[in-house]
């Protein structure tokens, strides 16, 4: 019996070695995908060129360089640029592992050029960007060394300016700007930062400019730019900086070496960027909207209202009631006499303004036809009794609405809007009446509706010192309005009910670091940037009563003229935008709380103030944690928090015993 277990098992354990050695087999015959290994999150790196950077007496206009992988140069036309800049662009490409340049206007002697490639070079696989890769060399014996760099930010906003043009004159007069392309160049990246490479011994003027027709100068006055005040002379100094080497298997420092290090000064330049808001003035259109009113579009703001004068039918001076935006630029004139409404076609001569460049205002006038497209008339059918009866002329009235919202803040006026101007509005026939433990009683001092504005001519505002909670009616009686055309309005109620003042929240800003003699106003920003409230700074303190809650930003602006908003520059006074300040943080407001924070305006450079939650140009965000850290360690460089911005003669951002190369 034991015989036969042991042939058995002797069986079994043949079977499983055969089927142990026919798997090995196959698996070792089957066809398979390999493994990809981890994801590729390197850039490509430089291996050569020819000529090699910073190469001098340069004689040819072909050149190559090549990484260590396939790349392409993304968006070359936009990101890279050549310093100094010429007349054709060079042509940029790649092939495999090279990229090529070929400059087709004749290189300029003794001149060092620069190739900033910002972040165009990227790997095929990954699209992996290569971060401000340049390359440098010279047609001369002598090769352009010095550097200065800084940042653009947006005037009214410190939104980083991603692409912008950045350049230098040498010739420091203020026309430079406006006739000569500049020296040498370079772009912004999504941080707004740049380096201007290659400079020689000297003073410069510095400009940034939104070059929308590539010449390299500020002939367009649409175009946004910046100046910095001072004169700048670059240099450089040497310092110091410490390495640490770490032993790879144990992870513990080997090696502690002193290196020393070239600063390249100045490197905390901020230019301020802003357009002037000029517009070329002419007509955008012209429409006959109904029978009853023209309008008139410009394409930007006009000093003076413009004037319209019937040609093609006589009427008296008061013909119109206008309508019209603040800017002067969107025009709407309601038709008061019938002569004008019952004709088809008004022919109008238009004189209008429009602002040069230089400030002057030139007068300007066109003719232009106002038509009135009418229904063609159809053969009347036989109506049947009811249908005549429906058909009888129905009486008109005016359209009263109230477009404030049911639940009211208690700092609102309750707004009035009708659909024609108005002849007449008689207080009297206003009622506003307020619920008092569910009755409705009358309201004292109330004296009727005021036009909200001299704006509008269809729109009427009650001011009153509402009181949280409570509940209100406005009644208006029949006939209380009569319009231009001699409509009146039909019996109207409208209800509404004003906060409570739980509802609210409340916020005290206790600012420092402000110049007493300049007036300031501080803005509450909702999420998308856009203004909630706004307030004076008095002594040093911005109170905002019944804020709705919900989470806020703040921006304090520097109201040098002290008209209570912000003023964009004026190069040709020379005059700089107004200086802005944004809180680091949110604010969070909930109902019935009370807060009162601090804030001082510089503890923190300009480019770190706008919460990355409202900024418009995020910068993109990195692959790898080596570029992180570079980047960071770069943005450590380039600016100091030390800087005063309300000084005009101290419009830098960093210390300047960081940047290294």
């Amino acid at each position: 019996m034991q015989k036969y277990i042991n042939l058995g098992l002797k069986r079994a354990m043949q079977w499983l070695m055969a089927s142990a050695v026919a798997l090995i087999l196959y698996s070792c015959a089957s066809m398979g995908t390999p493994s990809g290994g981890p994801r590729d999150e390197d850039p490509p790196r430089f291996v050569r060129a020819n000529p090699m950077p910073e190469a001098v007496n340069v004689s040819r206009s072909n050149m190559s360089i090549d990484f260590n992988e396939l790349v392409n140069v993304k968006d070359a036309f936009s990101k890279v640029v050549v310093s100094p800049p010429s007349t054709q662009a060079p042509r940029i490409s790649s092939s495999g592992r090279r990229v090529n340049i070929e400059f087709r206007d004749t290189l300029l002697p003794n001149t060092t050029y620069t190739v900033d490639f910002s972040n165009a070079i990227q790997d095929v696989n990954e699209n992996n960007p290569l971060e401000g890769f340049s390359y440098t060399f010279s047609t001369g014996p002598t090769l352009d060394s010095l550097r200065i760099s800084g940042m653009v930010l947006n005037a009214a906003d410190l939104e980083p300016q991603k692409d912008v043009l950045v350049g230098v004159h040498s010739i420091l007069n203020d026309t430079a700007f406006l006739k000569l392309p500049f020296e040498r160049v370079a772009k912004t990246d999504d941080r707004g930062r740049f380096i201007i490479r290659g400079l020689k011994p000297g003073p410069y003027r510095v400009f940034a400019l939104g070059d929308a027709n590539n010449d390299f100068r500020w002939d367009n006055p649409e175009e946004s730019i910046a100046f910095y005040n001072e004169i700048v002379v670059p240099q450089t100094e040497q310092t110091t900086v410490t390495d640490t080497i770490y032993n790879l298997k144990t992870m513990e420092v080997d090696t502690v070496v002193d290196r020393s290090r070239t600063i390249f000064l100045p490197n905390d330049l901020l230019l301020s960027y802003f357009n002037i808001n000029f517009k070329p003035q002419y007509i955008v259109k012209n429409e006959r909207l109904d029978s009853t009113r023209i309008s008139l579009i410009l394409n930007g703001p006009s000093p003076k209202i413009p004037t319209l004068t019937p040609l093609n039918v006589t009427a008296s001076d008061d013909w119109y009631d206008l309508e019209r935006s603040a800017n002067n630029d969107t025009l709407t004139y309601w038709l008061r006499e019938p002569s004008l409404v019952s004709t088809d076609t008004l022919k109008m001569r238009v004189d209008f303004q429009g602002l040069l460049r230089s400030g002057e205002i030139e007068e300007r006038s066109d003719t232009l036809d106002f038509i009135t497209t009418r229904p063609r008339a159809v053969k009347p059918k036989k109506k049947s009794k009811q249908e005549e009866t429906d058909s009888l002329p129905q009486v008109r009235f005016l359209d009263l609405r109230m477009i404030s919202a049911p639940q009211l803040d208690v700092y609102s006026p309750v707004i009035i809007e009708v659909n024609e101007p108005l002849e007449t509005f008689f207080s009297s026939a206003l009622h506003l009446e307020e619920k008092v433990d569910s009755l409705w009683g009358t309201v004292p001092g109330f004296n009727g509706a005021e036009p909200l504005d001299s704006l509008s001519l269809r729109r009427y505002k009650i001011n009153m010192p509402w009181k949280y909670g409570t509940e209100y009616r406005l009644r208006v009686d029949s006939l209380a309005t009569h319009s231009i055309y001699g409509i009146s309005n039909r019996p109207a109620e409208f209800n509404f009910k004003v906060k409570a003042l739980a509802d609210y929240s409340s916020l005290k800003m206790n600012i420092t670091g402000l110049p007493d003699s300049v007036p300031a106003f501080m803005e509450l920003l909702t999420s998308s940037d856009a203004v909630a409230r706004t307030a004076p700074v008095i002594n040093g303190v911005a109170t905002f009563k019944d804020v709705n809650p919900g989470t806020y930003y703040a921006r304090i602006t520097l109201d040098a003229n002290g008209n209570g908003k912000f003023d964009t520059g004026n190069y040709d006074k020379q005059i700089q935008p107004e200086t802005v300040f944004y809180y680091p943080k949110k604010i969070n407001l909930r109902k019935n709380w009370d807060i009162d924070q601090s804030w001082n305006v510089y503890e923190l450079p300009a480019d770190q103030q706008k919460p990355n939650a409202i900024k418009k140009n995020k910068p993109e965000r990195k692959k790898h944690d080596r570029q992180e850290q570079q980047v960071e360690e770069e943005e450590d460089e380039i600016f100091d928090p030390t800087r005063n911005p309300f000084n005009p003669n101290d419009r830098r951002r960093s210390s300047r015993n960081r940047t290294t190369y």
